[in-house]
């Protein structure tokens, strides 16, 4: 999961850093990174499933009840807000927001990369052990 995580927040890094560049282009519009909200609805629903009711399939081309949504396949998903436009020439790009989410993306990955470090050092211990 850290994996992940650190993979999703290179990945908002880059999406900022291109909204930020482009905070100037007439009708560019800012694009976002969705990957937590996919990731608590496959928890949720595999939390869920265990009390569902399931139907039996004899038959690969039967269809399936609804299967858990497995939190290893979520993947990140960028999304483009047309809905709004911030400046007369059609851009909706603020670049002190975008700047502020480029500092909150640096400490959120340093954090990640802390957490990494605790946890190879777990298993530094218990190999030693």
């Amino acid at each position: 999961m850290l994996q992940r995580a650190l993979d999703v927040n290179t990945l908002r890094y880059q999406v900022t850093a291109n909204n930020l560049a482009n905070s100037e282009v007439p009708n560019f519009k800012r694009t976002s990174v969705c990957f937590e909200s996919e990731l608590k609805r496959a928890l949720e629903s595999e939390k869920n499933d265990k009390d569902a009711f399931h139907m039996v399939t004899t038959d690969e081309r039967h269809i399936s009840s609804s299967a858990p949504y497995d939190y290893r396949t979520v993947e990140p998903r960028r999304v483009v807000d047309y809905t709004t436009s911030l400046k007369a020439n059609g851009n909706n790009v603020d670049a002190e927001q975008e700047a502020m989410q480029i500092m909150k993306i640096q400490m959120d990955y340093r954090l990640l990369t802390q957490l990494e470090n605790f946890e190879f050092n777990q298993m530094k211990i218990a190999m030693k052990k």
